[in-house]
């Protein structure tokens, strides 16, 4: 998992948001996560910078608030990780299909989906950063 440039966000690689709007999960990032089969998916917003969304679950997003003294953090929507790796984008989340992710190792509580920015600049400049399809 490279750094793009230094002091810069770790970064898994592409996804691309299939034509049944789900999206295949970078293996390492399931580990990281925690994420597994069946677990609820929760979808909060990404930053104004960064566009996109995080991808957390219950237990995730628990630690989170416990850690911000009882700050709720926002959820936008919800889901399902399916077998695989799997997980299907709610329509609330404004992705489409043919759209191009850049996967992050943002917080320990939600991995990041970035849509635009620095970082998502960055890693156009980097043709052989891997693509999970």
């Amino acid at each position: 998992m490279p750094r793009l440039v230094k002091g810069a966000k770790w970064t898994y690689g592409w996804v691309l948001v299939g034509q049944d709007r789900t999206i295949n999960l970078p293996p390492q990032a399931l580990s990281d996560y925690g994420f597994h089969s069946g677990d609820e998916a929760i979808f909060t917003p990404g930053s104004t910078r960064s566009g996109g969304f995080g991808l957390s679950t219950p237990t995730l997003m628990h630690k989170a608030t416990q850690r911000l003294n009882g700050t709720l953090l926002k959820k936008l929507a919800r889901g399902r990780f399916n077998k695989g790796g799997r997980v299907a984008i709610p329509p609330e989340i404004g992705t489409q299909p043919g759209d191009r992710l850049l996967t992050v190792r943002g917080s320990c509580y939600a991995l990041g989906f970035v849509t635009k920015g620095p970082i998502y600049n960055e890693a156009l400049k980097h043709p052989l950063l891997e693509c999970f399809e």
